[in-house]
């Protein structure tokens, strides 16, 4: 059977022991193709025969697991079987409404989380991941999802790999496999090799003959039957810890009420309904849907501000972020990466050194750096009578490259690299004249000019170069005994706007820290003309000699870290990250992954290689700190306007549902049937689905935010206790100054805790005296129409099915003058709680 269409794989990749691979001919013949890759027509008809259902199913499936999961908490299924056995019992209008109002509730968490869902869907795609594919002979462009098995993928460093395949060809090519191995190193890989799916090329370039893609890979199969999630981030271990404080206060809540009821010899059944009823009103359960409109509402407004979130919970580490570490080009400079001068061993300009850089840079065939661009940009020799024979690509390990080139009947290796590691493997120079000397007659120059060039900002590179007469090919082991011939100076001028920047990131509470493989000086300079404090910096070696303990203990300090190797960057983050901070990391290049995954919040460029992009979690589609600093703007007010629903649903609701507890042990009655309290839950959070697009008071974005469960609970207890005083006044009036019938005083709590739990929102959302600080429109709206609604419901038809009964005027007057008493107490009250707040955090610093 063909395998592009669903029959027998050929085993090209899979690591059985002692099984030998089939020949690539014979996998060329069963994928139906061919080296130079798929003709277009030929691909497009695999990609619709096999992908689009699979997406196709896949939307389904998500859709049906979004909506099981609205009613997936286990009081709204015991809710659920609760109603189904009253009506077994015959009570079946009360079990329509009570099932009715879940499912309106369950619903309406799945429509917001779905829009929310897709919007995002949308904004990835202008991210996607792209792959360079062979199609009629031709290189193309295209989304790494639209390979199929049969087509030529063209590999370079820093791209990730398409599909599990074979190598048709390969050189000097280098793969990074610890998302399957674990293996710390890159790999060497030769024709006919195997490489998987989740690996990237570290350097190098190859063909690859792709023959397994999506789940049919070994990642895919992996990956698919461990159910594999990214590590829980400091906003998603907030939400956790959040769920438990309510489920305990439910849970006892809950008992307590049953246990009460049933001794106060009340109906098993209603009062059964009765607290879960009550459960349900104190579990806040659209936070999920809350939390997912509020970040997808985020996303849309850092799209605008040109950001795009990869995983929507990184909005929110952004927000939080309190550390902020990059590297210097790019970020700090402007990335235009300039060859200024070409120098020999005495710092006189030299124009042959410039032309052995331009042989080095132009015929190297890995991934093309800054640093190579610009050496070609300043041009060169002509390169038609210069053959190249072999190279050794850049890593950074030995931060070298070396290309073998033949020019004028000569055999050249050329090595340019950063200037320490290409002195160290030199053992003589040549000086302007021609003149061979020791390393040791010209070192002490080389390194004043190494110390003046970098005081000044400039980045130094070292050349050097070995006649190896007949040879054809080059080994690591041939980079020894060189001989040095100049040094490479670069510059790179600081963004005009950068000092301002990072002087505003700092105003809301965010440290900048570099990052840097430049020498220190270099870094330093830079650094300084930025406004970084560069009293204390640390450079890869004192790394090496620093123990993780005394690291985190000086991490906080540091601004400036030079001379940094790849795998030092996770170290310094990791070590930020356990001293305390939220940290995020911009990263772009190859080694720069992972980094990108330790960090709280990674960060990349649109582009970054494919790598960096992949493991970031919010790309910039400008390499521009402004657009971070609208970023964490961005994240703060989505935090922010998530944590209003937290204090609206903590505090209204734990009023209300307290006090219809305790109302519960005196009255004769229930104070509300079940689909009431359902009904009044319902309708007290359609306003709160709004949320998301609410004005944010500017102090709310000033500094760093976090989940503080503490202050969470004590706004809960005071307001709460609020909400109850005036419910216990309500009950009064009903009780002994209107003389309610049971469904009167039913009626009337219900008007009462729907009209103030709405109109409370427009007190809690602020710090501020709620008339000084303006919602926005959709909130008021939401807020007056379900106030409207609560207060109209006892006059329609529905009426009666609910439990309700129209009111005399002397009761809903007596309901406005508690309402408005109520939200004038709570800005009272709302005034002291912030002032007594900002005075223990005060004491606290001072400690």
């Amino acid at each position: 059977m063909d395998s592009t269409t669903g029959g027998e794989r050929p085993e090209a990749d899979r690591p059985r022991s002692g099984e030998p691979l089939p020949p690539i001919e014979t996998l060329l013949e069963s994928l139906g193709t061919t080296p130079a890759g798929l003709a277009g027509v030929e691909a497009s008809r695999r990609l619709a025969a096999r992908p689009s259902r699979r997406r196709e199913a896949g939307r389904g499936a998500r859709a049906l697991t979004l909506l099981i999961g609205q009613f997936k908490s286990p009081i709204i299924l015991l809710l659920l079987v609760s109603a189904a056995l009253s009506a077994s019992l015959g009570d079946s209008t009360d079990t329509l409404i009570i099932s009715a109002i879940v499912l309106a509730s369950g619903l309406l968490g799945f429509r917001q989380e779905w829009v929310a869902a897709d919007a995002v869907a949308g904004l990835l795609a202008l991210i996607r991941i792209r792959a360079t594919i062979l199609r009629d002979g031709r290189p193309a462009e295209i989304p790494i999802e639209e390979v199929v098995p049969g087509d030529v993928a063209l590999l370079n460093a820093g791209d990730l790999i398409p599909g599990d395949g074979r190598l048709l060809e390969a050189r000097d090519l280098f793969v990074n496999e610890a998302a399957l191995t674990g293996e710390t190193f890159p790999v060497e890989k030769a024709a006919a090799d195997g490489l998987f799916q989740g690996t990237d090329v570290v350097s190098g370039a190859a063909r690859l003959l792709v023959v397994h893609t999506g789940e049919e890979t070994e990642f895919g199969r992996i990956s698919g039957s461990l159910r594999l999630r990214p590590p829980e981030n400091e906003f998603e271990h907030g939400i956790r810890r959040f769920g438990y404080l309510l489920l305990e206060l439910t849970l006892l809540l809950v008992l307590a009420i049953f246990a009460i009821n049933v001794v106060l010899h009340r109906p098993a059944l209603e009062s059964f309904l009765f607290a879960l009823a009550i459960a349900v009103g104190l579990t806040p359960q659209l936070l999920p849907a809350i939390i997912s409109v509020n970040l997808a509402h985020g996303a849309r407004r850092m799209a605008r501000r040109r950001v795009i979130v990869r995983r929507l919970a990184a909005i929110e580490s952004l927000g939080g972020m309190d550390v902020f570490c990059s590297d210097k080009t790019g970020t700090l400079t402007e990335g235009k990466v300039r060859l200024r001068a070409t120098l020999d061993v005495e710092g006189a300009p030299s124009e042959p050194i410039g032309r052995l850089a331009y042989l080095n840079a132009a015929l190297q065939s890995g991934y093309a750096d800054p640093i190579d661009r610009a050496v070609v940009a300043a041009g060169g020799p002509e390169l038609d009578g210069s053959e190249k024979l072999d190279e050794i690509p850049y890593d950074f390990v030995r931060k070298r490259l070396s290309v073998l080139v033949r020019r004028d009947g000569r055999t050249l290796m050329v090595t340019k690299g950063a200037l320490d590691r290409v002195l160290e493997i030199c053992t003589t120079a040549e000086t302007a004249s021609g003149e061979m000397v020791e390393m040791a007659a010209v070192r002490p120059g080389i390194d004043r000019l190494a110390a003046e060039y970098g005081g000044r900002g400039d980045r130094l590179l070292g050349l050097a170069s070995r006649d190896l007469g007949p040879a054809t090919g080059i080994e690591r082991s041939d980079e020894s005994g060189m001989t040095f011939r100049g040094l490479l100076v670069f510059d790179d001028p600081l963004r005009p706007e950068i000092a301002e920047t990072l002087g505003r990131l700092a105003a809301l509470g965010v440290a900048t820290k570099v990052i840097s493989g430049d020498n220190r000086l270099t870094a330093a300079h830079a650094a300084r003309l930025a406004g970084l404090p560069t009293t204390e910096l640390l450079t890869g070696g004192d790394l090496r000699r620093m123990s993780d303990e005394a690291l985190i203990r000086r991490v906080g300090r540091v601004a400036v870290f030079a001379e940094v190797e790849p795998n030092q960057k996770e170290r310094i983050i990791l070590a930020l990250k356990k001293a305390g901070h939220v940290v995020g990391y911009l990263g772009d290049g190859i080694n720069d992954a992972p980094a990108l995954h330790a960090a709280d919040v990674g960060v990349s460029v649109a582009d970054a290689v494919d790598v960096a992009r992949e493991a970031a979690q919010i790309v910039l589609l400008e390499k521009d700190l402004r657009v971070l600093e609208a970023g964490v703007r961005e994240g703060r007010r989505t935090f922010a306007n998530t944590m209003k629903y937290v204090f609206m649903a903590t505090s209204a609701n734990f009023g209300n549902m307290s006090s219809m507890a305790a109302a519960s042990l005196f009255l004769p009655f229930l104070p509300l049937l079940p689909k009431q309290v359902l009904l009044t839950n319902l309708l007290t959070d359609l306003p709160e689905m709004t949320i998301a697009g609410d004005r944010v008071d500017p102090e709310m974005v000033d500094r760093p935010r976090r989940w503080d469960l503490d202050f969470i609970r004590r706004f809960m207890f005071v307001f709460g206790a609020v909400s109850s005083a005036f419910d216990f006044l309500t009950f009064a009036v009903l009780i002994h100054l209107l003389g309610a019938s049971p469904g009167q005083f039913r009626t009337g709590w219900f008007m009462e805790s729907v009209v103030s739990a709405s109109l409370i929102v427009l007190v809690v959302r602020t710090r501020r005296p709620a008339h000084r600080s303006r919602p926005a429109r959709p909130l008021t709206l939401a807020t007056a129409l379900v106030a409207a609604t609560a207060a109209s419901i006892p006059y329609t038809p529905l009426a009666p099915l609910l439990g309700f009964e129209p009111l005399p005027a002397r009761f809903l007057l007596a309901l406005a003058l508690i309402v408005g008493l109520y939200l004038a107490s709570a800005e009272a009250v709302k005034a002291v709680f912030y002032r007594r707040e900002a005075a223990s955090a005060g004491r606290t610093k001072a400690r």
